[in-house]
């Protein structure tokens, strides 16, 4: 989520665009354009005929509770976990994995960390609680649950200064504290709260880079397309004093970890995870690098540090890439394809386009003087009949253009810079989780919205000292949800009629007066 570093950004830009359009437009032709979803109308806003059968699962903002909601827009069910909820995951026997807001983890400071798995069963019991959060490493943004009950999930690890260097990166680039690395994990559940790490893939085994050749990982990233370029991804954020700090935490705008020597350390930044049992590959995504990535799961721990070995016989290195091949020195800012994107997943076995991969790309602009909008992708990667992913010598990885894609039909309606979501239904329409306005759609093929809802929910947890949450800007946020087809095993046996009475939605407080003009 890049809290610390995005987050002023996109208050400059929604505050300066909203200023200057309200005093051209009325607010009503403008409520589209409203990144964060203030002040418009919230619930269910469309439905039609013919729907398929389901329902849309969600974890409340700040707050412990998971929504179920129905077509109408109705809650149907509620999990209650007891820390904040983050990005469920449904399990065959009613019971959800996901990812638990500690609200007391260390040293991290940006870019989404939450420091436990749990899960929790229908009726609100925790069943595994396991925490993976310490001075060295945490866990963050997504996880995926894989066919025999074990959790793979994305990690940071810290890495010293001095062990950057070493490993040639840039002084300049370089963050005081050290950087942070991405590494995943799979974790065996043991009991109510152990877990054993049966498996490991860490980015810092597949770096090159070409600034020293004294160094460590020294060589041309051009030719080896399969390694991180070391010296890429967030560089140094611009010299911050205490105090400044401090403002931004009163604001919101930095967690309470983050320190004038940790920000930007999250170099990389994977933001999402997804496993194909019958590939039995990994797909990342990184927003920072606008690239999604692929590795083998099929190798050893062993192989998963080396550059050989496993069913592809390329160790731990990227299998494919795509979405910006000027990171392997294969083309400029004209072959980007995405910008800052979010959950990037294959399409299941059963639906179309199964074996595609759906991408929801964040932050692109038609031109230097037009506005930011947001797209879906479906790209279908090139592969031969031995399931290899194939590069045509001196190209990038393809394909060129994506198979197929959905943007508003005003193109800048649909827009959130961050977080987000989307993946396609066994009828062939594609659910899309607008994150910043917490704006839920399904849209058929040709792009037309069959239903619409807008999380209307908030909670009102605390802060550790006390003070309540911040509800400015990302009010009605959702970092991802999900459509549960009528027919999921987790809800055989259960009786699932709206709740009564409903969960109160959230109402903004007025706006405060305007000062006139002394």
């Amino acid at each position: 989520m890049k809290m610390s570093r995005l987050l002023l950004a996109f208050l400059v830009s929604t505050l300066v665009l909203s200023s200057c359009s309200d005093k051209e437009k009325p607010e009503e032709n403008n409520k589209d354009r409203n990144m964060f979803g203030h002040r418009i109308p919230r619930g269910l806003t469309k439905t039609t005929e013919g729907l398929t059968e389901g329902y849309v699962m969600f974890a409340v903002p700040n707050s412990p509770f998971v929504y179920l909601i129905n077509r109408k827009g109705e809650v149907v069910h509620q999990w209650k976990a007891n820390y904040g909820a983050f990005n469920p995951y449904l399990q065959d026997d009613g019971s959800i994995t996901l990812g638990a807001l500690d609200p007391d983890y260390p040293v991290f400071g940006e870019g989404g960390p939450y420091g436990r798995i749990q899960k929790i069963n229908w009726n609100g019991k925790t069943l595994w609680d396991f925490e993976y959060a310490t001075e060295k490493y945490i866990v963050h943004h997504d996880f995926a649950v894989l066919p025999n009950g074990n959790v793979l999930a994305i990690a940071y690890e810290v890495k010293s200064y001095e062990d950057a260097i070493a490993n040639g990166r840039k002084p300049e680039l370089t963050v005081a504290e050290g950087p942070w690395l991405e590494k995943i994990i799979e974790i065996e559940p043991q009991g109510k709260r152990g877990g054993k790490i049966v498996w490991e893939w860490h980015l810092w085994d597949h770096l090159i880079q070409d600034h020293d050749a004294t160094k460590k990982n020294y060589g041309n990233p051009k030719d080896h397309p399969e390694l991180m370029d070391f010296n890429l991804g967030h560089h140094l954020e611009p010299t911050i004093s205490e105090d400044s700090l401090d403002i931004l935490k009163e604001k919101g705008m930095a967690d309470r970890n983050t320190t004038v020597g940790n920000r930007g350390s999250g170099i990389f930044h994977f933001n999402s995870i997804k496993y194909n049992a019958e590939l039995d590959q990994i797909v990342v995504s990184s927003p920072s690098m606008n690239e999604i990535y692929i590795i083998d799961h099929s190798i050893t721990i062993q192989d998963a540090a080396g550059h050989i070995g496993g069913k592809y016989s390329k160790g731990g290195d990227f299998l494919y890439r795509w979405g910006n091949p000027k990171n392997y020195r294969m083309g400029d800012s004209t072959n980007q394809k995405l910008f800052g994107q979010h959950d990037a997943r294959w399409i299941e076995k059963g639906k179309p386009g199964a074996g595609d991969i759906t991408v929801f790309n964040n932050d692109i602009s038609g031109r230097k003087d037009s506005m930011n909008y947001s797209a879906v992708y479906e790209i279908a990667p090139p592969v031969n009949e031995k399931g290899n992913y194939v590069v045509e010598a001196g190209k990038p990885f393809g394909p060129e253009k994506p198979t197929w894609t959905y943007v508003a039909a005003d193109t800048i309606s649909f827009h959130s810079s961050f977080i987000s979501g989307s993946h396609r239904m066994k009828n062939g329409n594609t659910f899309i989780n607008e994150g910043a306005r917490g704006r839920f759609m399904e849209v058929t093929p040709d792009g037309e919205i069959v239903w619409e809802y807008l999380n209307p929910y908030r909670g009102d947890m605390q802060k550790l000292n006390g003070d309540p949450g911040d509800i400015m800007p990302m009010t009605y946020f959702q970092f991802r949800s999900t459509f549960v087809p009528a027919d999921h095993p987790a809800f055989v046996g259960k009786e699932l009629k709206p709740l009564d009475p409903q969960p109160k939605p959230f109402k903004l407080p007025p706006s405060p007066p305007k000062e006139k003009n002394k």
